[in-house]
C-alpha cells in the first residue's frame, strides 16, 4: 500500500523518504502523523486541509502556522514550540521536529505561565505584518451582552455602555506585538523534557499577550476543556508569567488584565468551537437554551466568566459598572437555573 505521508520530491530530498508512518489524532482541520524517515529520524507532518465552505481558510491558517513556528524559532534556551523543518506550500504540509509528550503534571500551571511569557516576548515593533494582529470583540458583541442582560430582566446600570465602548478603544492591538498562540489550550502543549512547547498555531497573532494570560482565569475560553484554577496555583502562575515577561523584556507586562477578562466574557463566540463561530449570535441563546462543548454548558462557561470578572472589577477605575453587572448577572443565572455546576478544577481527569 502507499505510504499516505504526503510527500513532495523537494521534501523526499530535505526530509528523507517515510519508512513508517502513523496517522495521528487531530482537529478536522488538519492531518497529523508520525514519521520515521529512512534515517531513523522521527518527525512530524501536519497537511492543513479545507474543511468545507464554512472554514475555507486553508491557505491562510497554513501562513498563519508557518510564521509562527518560524518567528517562535528565535527562542533562546529551551525551545517553546517544535523546529519547523521543512514546508510544502502547494500542499500545506509542513514538516516539524518531534517532540516527546512526558505529559502534563499536578503543577504544571507553572510552567504553562512561562513559556506563554516566553513565547509573547519573542516578538516587538519589527515584527509588525508577519502576522495578523489579534482580532477581539466588537460593537456588536458588547450590545449583545447588554441584551442578554435585558433577556434576563438584570438592570444594566447606566455606565456600563459607556464603559463597554471605551473597553473596546483599550483593546486595540495597535502598539502591541507579543506572538500570540490564538488557542493556547491543553492539548495544544507538550511537556518534554527541557520545558513545555506549543502546538497549533494556526490562529497566531500579534497583539496583548494579557489576552492569553487571561485563560487561567477566565477558565480557557477558546477550549472544550473548560477549567478553573484555585486562587493559590492562579496567582503563582499569573506572578511567574509577569516575571518571566519582566525578565525577558526590562518592562512589566502592558494593558490590564481586567480588560482581558471582560473581553473574553462579552463575545459569544467564546462559548462554542471553532466550527459554530461567527454563525448566529451565542449569547442571545442563553436566556432559552443550554449548550454543552465538552463536559461543560455555555451557560457554566458563562457563569464562571462573569464570576471571575467580578472578582476584578470590584473596585476597578474603569470597569466598576460592568463589575456590578456581572455580579448580580451570575446571581441572576444562579437563581433561574440552581443546578449550574462550577466549571472542573485543574487536577480534574476528565480531560485526560
Amino acid at each position: 500500500m502507499p505510504n499516505p505521508v504526503p510527500f513532495n520530491e523537494a521534501l523526499l530530498t530535505t526530509v528523507g523518504t517515510p519508512d513508517q508512518s502513523k496517522l495521528l489524532e487531530s482537529s478536522p482541520r488538519s492531518r497529523v502523523w508520525r514519521v520515521r524517515v529512512a534515517d531513523g529520524q522521527l518527525v512530524i507532518v501536519k497537511q492543513i486541509t479545507d474543511v468545507g465552505d464554512a472554514d475555507a481558510d486553508a491557505p491562510t491558517r497554513f501562513a498563519r502556522e508557518v510564521a509562527a513556528l518560524r518567528l517562535a524559532g528565535r527562542a533562546a534556551g529551551p525551545a517553546v514550540a517544535p523546529a519547523l523543518l521543512a514546508t510544502d506550500p502547494p500542499s500545506r504540509v509542513l514538516v516539524m521536529e518531534h517532540v516527546d509528550d512526558l505529559g502534563r503534571t499536578a503543577d504544571w500551571m507553572p510552567g504553562y505561565a512561562e513559556s506563554l511569557a516566553r513565547l509573547h516576548a519573542l516578538t516587538g515593533p519589527a515584527d509588525a505584518g508577519a502576522l495578523p494582529a489579534w482580532s477581539g470583540p466588537t460593537a456588536a458583541d458588547a450590545e449583545s451582552f447588554l441584551a442578554l442582560a435585558r433577556a434576563l430582566d438584570v438592570p444594566v446600570p447606566p455606565a456600563v455602555p459607556d464603559e463597554l465602548a471605551a473597553l473596546l478603544d483599550r483593546l486595540d492591538p495597535a502598539g502591541h506585538h507579543a506572538l500570540l498562540h490564538g488557542d493556547p489550550c491543553p492539548g495544544n502543549d507538550l511537556y518534554s523534557a527541557d520545558g513545555l512547547r506549543f502546538i497549533d498555531f494556526e490562529r497566531a497573532s500579534l497583539g496583548n499577550g494579557l489576552m492569553e494570560l487571561a485563560y487561567l482565569r477566565i477558565g480557557f475560553p477558546t477550549c472544550g476543556c473548560a477549567m478553573s484554577v484555585a486562587p493559590a496555583p492562579l496567582a503563582e502562575a499569573e506572578d511567574v508569567y509577569r516575571t518571566t515577561w519582566r525578565d525577558l523584556t526590562g518592562k512589566d507586562v502592558p494593558g490590564d488584565l481586567a480588560d482581558a477578562c471582560a473581553a473574553w466574557l462579552i463575545q459569544g463566540d467564546a462559548l462554542v468551537e471553532r466550527a459554530h463561530r461567527g454563525t448566529v449570535d451565542h449569547l442571545a441563546r442563553i436566556p432559552t437554551e443550554d449548550f454543552e462543548w465538552g463536559y461543560v454548558s455555555a451557560r457554566e462557561r458563562l457563569l464562571h466568566r462573569l464570576r471571575a470578572v467580578a472578582g476584578l472589577t470590584r473596585t476597578h477605575d474603569h470597569l466598576h459598572a460592568l463589575g456590578h453587572l456581572s455580579t448580580t448577572l451570575a446571581t441572576r443565572l444562579l437563581a433561574q437555573w440552581p443546578t449550574l455546576r462550577p466549571l472542573p478544577p485543574t487536577d480534574t481527569d476528565i480531560w485526560d
